[in-house]
This record gives structure tokens, sequence and C-alpha cells, in this order.
């Protein structure tokens, strides 16, 4: 595995072509418009899972696929950038079809579909240890990961609870899935024989908000994330090594691939995008996304129920207008699988 910071080596990742920029039809199909930007202008789109990629029924609707796969076909680079951890990432990233690289844990760790490891940013163990003391009001609420390549594969004890009563009635979906995955520790400290990858504290909005609170005044080094959907009266809020984001890991990547920030173009939904959006030259914010994201000035593209990153994409590449749909998804109703 590369040292912290490193890259993989300078071959070119399969599949990727390792033109500089654009030229000719976006789609070699009869009909469809020819690009509009300059050469160049766009060479790589980060794209969030929950409740931008996926839609609501949790799956990658077939015209955000195909527009995908156009845009890879010409060159573009396309990035998956989530809460997820990687192996929980893997299955919709492998539905694209061709190679790429996952940016998950909302940045903690960026690794290619087959493996390699290009950066990690780890959690502290002593630092984990001293937040899950000074927030024990919220111990059934929280999970610690870890990341699989510390265990040989992902295995029991990638995943590490004290107990699930309070969590069942918020994630009962993702805890099902990954329940294969899951260890109890009691208490829960003495599973950070190693740096895990994070924290996470789960439960009702209003819960999470008080948890904030309690976080903002610890004072310890850390990086606090937040997703919610009032819609579920649902909120995660994710804790990570301090200066890791969604944002801080495109703008290495970026760097490493030697792409410029007005290169990159990136798509997103909630609160826990909000610094990789910052970071890219062309942001695009869902219609499922809560008022506040929406009011930053990010372009508005249509919900994940409505094929809204290839909406994105279509109007960044073409100037295709992004026309609204009957019956637009309210905001903050898609359904969170992170971690």
């Amino acid at each position: 595995m590369p040292k912290k910071g490193e890259g993989p080596g300078s071959t070119p990742i399969s599949g990727q072509s390792r033109r500089p920029g654009l030229c000719g039809p976006f789609s070699t199909n009869p009909g469809m418009l020819k690009l509009i930007v300059p050469a160049e202008s766009l060479r790589l789109i980060a794209i969030d899972i929950d409740g931008t990629l996926l839609n609501p029924e949790f799956q990658i609707s077939e015209t955000d696929l195909a527009t995908l796969r156009r845009a890879h076909s010409e060159g573009i680079e396309v990035i998956l950038v989530t809460g997820r951890r990687h192996t929980f990432a893997l299955p919709i990233a492998q539905q694209l079809g061709f190679d790429l690289w996952l940016i998950s844990s909302n940045g903690a760790v960026t690794r290619s579909l087959a493996g390699e490891t290009f950066h990690r940013d780890l959690l502290p163990q002593a630092t984990c240890s001293e937040l899950v003391q000074r927030m024990r009001e919220f111990r059934g609420q929280t999970v610690l990961t870890f990341d699989s390549d510390d265990f040989g594969g992902d295995g029991l004890g990638t995943i590490v609870l004290e107990r699930v009563d309070q969590l069942e009635a918020s994630i009962q979906r993702w805890l099902e899935k990954n329940r294969q995955y899951i260890q109890f520790v009691v208490p829960i400290e003495n599973a950070l024989t190693t740096d895990p990858v994070q924290a996470m504290f789960c439960g009702p909005v209003a819960d999470m908000r008080r948890a904030l609170h309690a976080l903002e005044s610890c004072g310890l080094p850390i990086t606090v994330l937040r997703t919610e959907y009032p819609g579920r009266d649902l909120s995660i809020v994710d804790v990570l090594n301090a200066g890791c984001s969604k944002g801080h890991a495109l703008e290495r990547w970026a760097n490493y691939r030697r792409i410029t920030r007005e290169q990159v173009m990136a798509i997103g939904d909630n609160y826990n995008d909000i610094e990789m959006l910052a970071f890219a030259g062309h942001p695009f914010i869902m219609g499922n996304a809560s008022e506040e994201l929406r009011g930053r000035g990010w372009t508005l593209t249509r919900s994940n129920g409505e094929s809204g990153v290839s909406a994105a994409i279509e109007h960044a590449l073409t100037g295709k207008p992004i026309e609204a749909a009957a019956g637009r998804q309210t905001a903050g109703t898609a359904v969170l699988t992170s971690l």
C-alpha cells in the first residue's frame, strides 16, 4: 500500500483516456447535441451516491447510467465521493461498467475498484477514545468503522457498536445489510486497538443537533460532518480526523491528476457535500437537497428521482437547459444508507 499521501503508479487507469480535454460530439449517436464547452474545461466529475446518484428506490436510473458512460467514453474521469465505506460503495460503482476510483467515508479513504489505496486519513485511536468518553450520552447511537484493509478484508469487526436498540428505529435497513460485519464491544473503547476510519452518531434530528452542540465544545482535533433527512427524522453526524472531508480528498485527487478546480464538476445533495461543491469549478446541487444548500448559489439540477445527475452533466457539457419535471421531489426526502 502506498504511504500516506502517495499515489499509485503513473500508468493510466484502465479504460480511461489520457487526453487532457474533449473534442468532437458528446455521443456518437446521431442527433445528439455537440459539446459546447471549450477543450479541457471539464476533466473530472465527482458524484455523491446516496440522494444523488441513487434514486429513492436505491437504483441508478438508466438515463444517469447512459450519460455517465458517454462522458467516460469521451475521456472525462468519473469519481464517486460518498459517506459510505469503500466496500459498501463497491456494488454501486461496479454498476457503472468502467474502472474508476472511490473517495469513501466522507474523504477518509481513496481507493480503486481493484483495491489499490491512494490515500487514507484515519482518526487517531487516542482521539477517538477521548471522543466516545466525552459523548457518553450518545453511546447507544455510536458507531465506529474500521478500514477493511486492516482486517484482511471486510468482515466481523469492521463496524463496532455497544448495542443496537437505539439505532434500529433510525437505520434499520442499513443494520440489516451490514449485520455480518457488526461486532458488539462493551465498552466500545475496547475496540480501539487500531485507528478507526471514523466515528458516527445517528438518530432523530433533534438528538443529533444536541450531539453537534456537544461536539462543538469538545475541543478535540476532529472534523464534524452532518447529513440530514428531515422527511425521515434522520440525522447522521460523522466524526473524522481534523481536515478530512470530501472536498479535501477531491482536491488531493485532482492535484495528483493535474486537474484544476475549474476542470472539476461536482454533484451532491447534503451537508457533507458542501466542501466538495465549494472546491469544484462546476458545482451542482440536487433538486431534493435542503433549502439551506439550495440557497448557496450553486446550479440546481433535478432531483435524484428525476435523473438529476444526467441533467446536470448534459447542462455542463452541452448547455441543455435543466427543465423542471412534473411532481418534483420534496427537498430532503432521500434515504440515507451511508457507511
